[in-house]
């Protein structure tokens, strides 16, 4: 059982950065996968970034590459999102979550049921 708690986000314009960041209780973090979702309103959720449990293995969507990077510190149980160069459309509710996921960039992460409760991010033009 893992438990999640977001934090971070915020308003700003576009061309600014944010850093959300997600906690993690229980003692088993390190063995898994971790990913940020995002959801605009009226929009289906959607895969935004997920990191290898060892945290040496990233990958993004398409349309945040170069301008996202996700971290994990396994000693602190956390996993961040540094969100740079933030356009209009990377509004949304930030939600990170532990997946199922293979390492290979054609596997599509796996949420497995657990949940932060979101966090806001909303980039004005």
């Amino acid at each position: 059982q893992v438990q999640l708690a977001g934090s971070g986000g915020g308003s700003v314009q576009a061309g600014d950065s944010l850093r959300v960041s997600c906690a993690a209780s229980g003692d088993r973090f390190s063995r898994y996968a971790m990913a940020w979702f995002r959801q605009a309103p009226g929009k289906d959720r959607e895969f935004v970034a997920v990191i290898n449990d060892a945290g040496n293995n990233p990958f993004y969507r398409d349309s945040v590459k170069g301008r996202f990077s996700i971290s994990r510190d396994n000693t602190k149980n956390t996993v961040d999102l540094q969100m740079d160069s933030l356009k209009p459309e990377d509004t949304g509710m930030y939600y990170c979550a532990v997946v199922s996921w293979s390492g290979h960039t054609w596997d599509t992460p796996l949420p497995l049921g657990f949940w932060g409760q979101g966090t806001q991010v909303t980039v004005s033009s």
